[in-house]
């Protein structure tokens, strides 16, 4: 019996449609779960729910919120949930056998085990909201972010070629001045919508340098310009982190000029290494 066009339209969809693109989606909730809580953070809607976790102030499942506030936390749960779902769905179907190699398994299962951790450490922002537990909740989150890119990297390595490595690394010149900009002592008020442009470019470079230097490494014939590449990654989440602790620890203001300057120079270096080996 032939197939009914239906069934055929159903085929090539599974055919268009494969667990990289799950990686992709979960990728892209874990960018937006982070910016709702950088958000949330920022407009102190954290507070709003008077420490009550994990319902707020408006009832059972939060129905009637009590204020604008609390309903915009109440959102980044929801999210946040939604997401830690496609965490635990995406790590499942990885060990089912969908996952097209040993490092993707390994890089989405590094983001599962953190996902509790990152769970407890989200309820305690709200309970306790002491400083070490946010920079814990900031680093964990950023874990669980740099996990899924790579593995959506290697996901795709086979389809990525030195031309997607340039790609990353001209974004990645332009990203960085954009996001030290948004960062004091640049900008006089570091309001809650600048906080999340921020965030938004940084998490951005991170994606990209990843990129840059996963692809990159191949194509690198010297030790020293992968150790830039990486250096250049691994430093991008410290730019951003002091920019912001800087306004409550003016002390880590030459910390955070330290991580910016080394972070561009780093980005800069690996453009004109891959201009100029062309």
């Amino acid at each position: 019996m032939a197939k009914t066009p239906t069934i055929e339209a159903e085929s090539a969809l599974a055919g268009r449609l494969d667990y990289r693109h799950l990686l992709v989606v979960t990728t892209g909730l874990i960018y937006l779960t982070v910016l709702l809580g950088v958000s949330t953070r920022a407009t102190g809607s954290g507070l709003a729910c008077n420490a009550n976790w994990p319902l707020c102030d408006g009832g059972v499942l939060n129905l009637f919120p009590a204020s604008v506030p609390s309903a915009f936390e109440w959102i980044h749960r929801v999210v946040a949930g939604v997401t830690g779902a496609f965490i635990l769905g995406t790590a499942v179907a990885a060990w089912r056998g969908q996952a097209r190699g040993r490092r993707i398994r390994w890089a989405v299962t590094a983001g599962l085990v953190l996902l509790p951790v990152q769970v407890l450490l989200g309820r305690e922002t709200v309970v306790s909201f002491v400083p070490p537990i946010l920079a814990l909740h900031y680093w964990t989150a950023m874990a669980i972010y740099g996990a899924f890119v790579v593995g959506g990297v290697v996901a795709f390595y086979g389809t990525l070629d030195r031309r997607h490595v340039g790609a990353a690394l001209g974004a990645a010149v332009v990203l960085v001045p954009v996001q030290a900009a948004l960062a004091p002592p640049v900008v006089v008020s570091y309001s809650a919508p600048i906080q999340a442009l921020q965030y938004a470019v940084i998490l951005l470079v991170f994606a990209v340098l990843l990129v840059a230097t996963i692809v990159g490494w191949r194509y690198a014939e010297r030790a020293a310009v992968r150790y830039t590449l990486a250096l250049a990654t691994a430093v991008a989440p410290f730019a951003v982190f002091f920019g912001r602790q800087r306004i409550v620890h003016p002390e880590l203001a030459s910390a955070h000029l330290a991580a910016t300057t080394l972070l561009f120079v780093t980005v800069v270096a690996s453009a004109a290494w891959f201009v100029l080996s062309r």
